[in-house]
């Protein structure tokens, strides 16, 4: 439900009370590490499945066994490439590989393979919306200062009760895309909605599956506050965010955070913290007074990376085609969203919560296709207001609503043809969901869904209705015209919501005047 990222005024959040009166910006900064889709690693054959068996996804390579060494993957390399087109990178020429060297129990090696002189690609740059409920929709620009390539560490596995760590190696050598965001961003809803733009992109491209609940895309965030026209502040880094909307929540809550420990006299200290979703705040992990030597070095086994920028050229067996590539990437979420304006005349906010929900744009795009006579604002309405605030009520996926386009589409074309109203099709969303192998026409039976539109049986109802709401009627008559809402609303009342509305209205209106 990504469509919307909201910020609640949660009751861990730190207390502005004793904010200082002086304006102060926030600046926000993302690291943004994205598994490459690809049956295998890296530098190596085993494969990425997530979930497979500890320890099976290993090779002699993985496990640093001595007289190993690396095997680029084809695969990977053109994925960068095209994840770097598409988020308008210069693609570089000569990419090189180096190693990071630290010393954790699951890094075999004792270093990781990276691409720390010479990425795969720089200079990229990123617009995207930003939806905040309540205000307008507003374009960011954020700066894409490099891509590139490297190879994943393992797992610690921490057992508490014995008091031993175990390591799996299935991760080690799985194949990462490291993108560096400038601090280009000011807030958390900022921040989440750049990476929902990036989770577009990228499923689009087909180059990650963004799964953030496996691993496959992990977002660190770089924040400080300073005074207005003063240098950028001390920052903090926040890691371990697990989701969209738990980026803008924990940004939100550590830029709160600063300012109240700078009203209250203190200092932001350079340190990493993380985000602890259950209690919504963020936590202390480690300080970073000491700068941690990596101590790089040209990884030896592994020569430069050459790839081809001539323009018309095709991919060979030894050289990547960078041409070639950018004749594969698909529309990008702005050109869709683009369409949607210019073929079928939707507002620039309804294109975007469209193209923001992939499931929701499916059904759109199929359901415009084959009922050319509904008019598109009824099927957004439907979707948007109907669809996905049912989903959003139940705290459910979009994706995980089972209903079919086909089903949808009968909906809508009962509604159109006034079979059933307004009501009724909220109505079967709901039944829908929960009975997934019904049709739409047995639930209208099952559930007495049919509206009425007899014009005896409505008229009926407005007798009624008019007896039972005299003073709406006094009001109506002495020429308060929206006082007929009132008495209409009595009808709906009376016949269960079933009454052709369109029809009450004229009825209302042509009985009042006797």
């Amino acid at each position: 439900m990504g469509s919307y990222i909201v910020v609640r005024r949660l009751a861990t959040q730190p207390k502005l009370a004793h904010a200082p009166k002086r304006k102060w910006k926030s600046v926000v900064g993302l690291e943004v590490h994205a598994q490459i889709t690809s049956a295998s690693k890296l530098f190596s054959g085993s494969g990425t499945a997530f979930g497979a068996p500890l320890n099976t996804s290993v090779t002699y390579f993985d496990a640093s066994i001595p007289g190993t060494l690396p095997v680029l993957n084809r695969k990977c390399v053109e994925s960068g490439i095209k994840t770097a087109l598409a988020l308008g990178c210069r693609v570089n020429e000569v990419s090189m590989f180096d190693r990071k060297h630290y010393f954790y129990a699951d890094l075999p090696n004792g270093y990781q393979i990276t691409q720390q002189r010479a990425a795969l690609a720089n200079d990229g740059l990123m617009t995207f919306p930003v939806i905040t409920p309540g205000k307008k929709v507003y374009y960011k620009s954020v700066n894409l200062l490099q891509l590139q390539l490297e190879q994943d560490s393992g797992k610690s596995l921490h057992d508490e009760q014995l008091k031993r760590s175990l390591v799996d190696l299935n991760r080690a050598g799985v194949p990462l895309m490291e993108l560096v965001f400038a601090p280009d961003l000011e807030t958390g809803e900022e921040a989440a909605s750049l990476v929902k733009e990036l989770v577009l992109i990228l499923r689009r491209l087909q180059t990650c599956s963004c799964k953030m609940e496996e691993g496959a895309l992990r977002v660190d965030a770089n924040i400080s506050i300073h005074e207005e026209g003063a240098p950028l502040g001390v920052r903090t880094e926040v890691k371990n965010i697990g989701s969209v909307r738990s980026i803008s929540q924990a940004i939100s809550y550590e830029i709160n955070r600063q300012l109240e420990l700078v009203a209250e006299g203190g200092v932001v200290t350079n340190e990493t913290r993380s985000w602890d979703a259950e209690h919504r705040r963020t936590v202390a992990m480690r300080d970073k007074e000491v700068l941690q030597d990596y101590r790089f070095m040209p990884e030896p086994n592994l020569p430069p990376l050459h790839v081809n920028l001539k323009p018309g050229s095709v991919s060979t067996q030894e050289l990547i085609s960078v041409a070639a590539l950018s004749k594969e990437i698909p529309e990008l979420p702005e050109h869709t969203r683009q369409r949607l304006v210019e073929h079928y005349k939707l507002n620039a906010e309804t294109a975007i919560i469209l193209v923001n929900e992939p499931v929701l744009l499916e059904h759109f795009l199929s359901i415009t296709e084959s009922l050319a006579d509904v008019p598109t604002k009824v099927v957004t309405n439907f979707l948007i207001n109907d669809l996905l605030t049912y989903c959003n009520k139940l705290n459910l996926d979009i994706e995980d609503y089972t209903t079919s386009d086909n089903a949808l589409k009968d909906v809508l074309k009962a509604l159109h043809a006034e079979q059933i109203n307004l009501q009724a099709a909220r109505q079967l969303i709901q039944l829908l969901h929960t009975n997934p192998t019904s049709s739409v026409s047995e639930l209208i039976g099952q559930h007495n869904l049919q509206q009425i539109s007899e014009l005896s049986t409505i008229e009926a109802y407005c007798q009624q209705a008019i007896a039972n709401q005299s003073k709406a009627v006094q009001q109506y008559q002495k020429g308060k015209s929206k006082a007929l809402f009132a008495i209409a609303g009595e009808v709906a009342k009376l016949s269960a919501q079933k009454a052709n509305m369109k029809i009450v209205v004229e009825c209302l209106e042509r009985l009042l005047k006797k």
